[in-house]
């Protein structure tokens, strides 16, 4: 292994507030998860036994896979801001779009799966989450003016627009450039960017809080859909422009050989193609719930379709 390959795959910037936040973050969802845990199963090991075999949802709220997810979302946000790839995003283009890609579209859908929210709440001492609990009450009770204008900021069409404006925006030549020399701006850019994989992917996950009206299948469907376009356009041009859109590349030195022109063209593609990917893959899994849920549905009584009109069989009577 050549010494800058060394050097780069070994450079970790352990970062006290990233780790704090993460680990913060998984101790109250592991310790609200274990809580609920024992309310719904019980501390008796038979008792816990029989009636996790009663239960065959594996979508269960107590279910063992939901820590797992949120912990592997975890660890990818830490990929993303401690690891090598944080340190080579400064001097390769592709590197910053892996990270970003990590950022938005693989952390969040498995943060959110994992439905955070009752398990951070339960993860609390008990006096604290009490007066959280209640305050989240007021905040998005049925009638309160706070709970109308979340709804109203926190529309499908609006995620869509400050999804797309994040995504677009923060490629603009200016504010790239001006991301990758201040550290406080590519911090920013990073928070809007999780921001923004955050509240698109918990309208597809259906994760609390619930402050609308479930999308159905078919409509989230749609709405992962929707985010292709957008995300494969700047990924096509990027992939295909024949000059530098990033002075700042054009200033540090080059690792491996690898052009600036090249660079960019692997990074428009990794937006273009593995990045589309993923909504196709979130839309297939979406599409294979609604046809498992067409496999169940009851049949028909007789009753309701052997009839003359509805069977239309040659020369019968109508």
């Amino acid at each position: 292994m050549d010494p800058i390959t060394r050097a780069a795959l070994s450079s970790w910037d352990w970062r006290p507030e990233v780790i704090i936040v993460l680990a913060l973050a998984g101790t109250l969802y592991l310790t609200g998860w274990r809580r609920l845990r024992q309310r719904t199963f019980g501390t008796n090991k038979r008792q816990q036994d029989r009636r996790q075999r009663t239960s065959r949802s594996h979508w269960h709220l107590a279910a063992r896979w939901r820590p797992i997810v949120y912990v592997i979302g975890l660890l990818f946000i830490g990929l993303a801001l401690m690891s090598p790839i944080d340190i080579l995003a400064q001097q390769l283009f592709f590197m910053h779009m892996i990270q970003h890609l990590l950022l938005i579209m693989i952390a969040p859908p498995l943060l959110l799966i994992a439905n955070p929210m009752p398990f951070m709440l339960w993860g609390l001492p008990a006096r604290l989450r009490h007066t959280v609990g209640r305050a989240i009450g007021r905040l998005l009770h049925r009638e309160s003016g706070s709970r109308r204008w979340l709804r109203s900021a926190t529309a499908p069409g609006v995620i869509w627009m400050f999804w797309v404006i994040s995504i677009i925006g923060w490629h603009d030549p200016n504010a790239y450039n001006a991301a990758l020399r201040h550290e406080f701006v590519h911090d920013l850019e990073h928070l809007f960017f999780f921001a923004a994989g955050m509240l698109y992917w918990w309208h597809v996950t259906g994760a609390g809080p619930r402050i609308h009206k479930q999308i159905g299948l078919i409509g989230r469907i749609a709405f992962v859909l929707a985010a292709i376009p957008p995300n494969m356009a700047l990924g096509v041009v990027l992939a295909f422009v024949s000059k530098p859109v990033y002075s700042y590349y054009t200033a540090v030195p080059r690792l491996w050989n690898i052009s600036v022109i090249d660079d960019q063209r692997i990074g428009g593609v990794i937006m273009w193609v593995p990045g589309s990917m993923m909504y196709i893959i979130a839309a297939l899994l979406l599409a294979a719930r609604l046809f498992g849920k067409e496999e169940v549905k009851p049949a028909l009584p007789e009753a309701n379709w052997a009839t003359k009109e509805n069977l239309a069989v040659p020369g019968m009577k109508q």
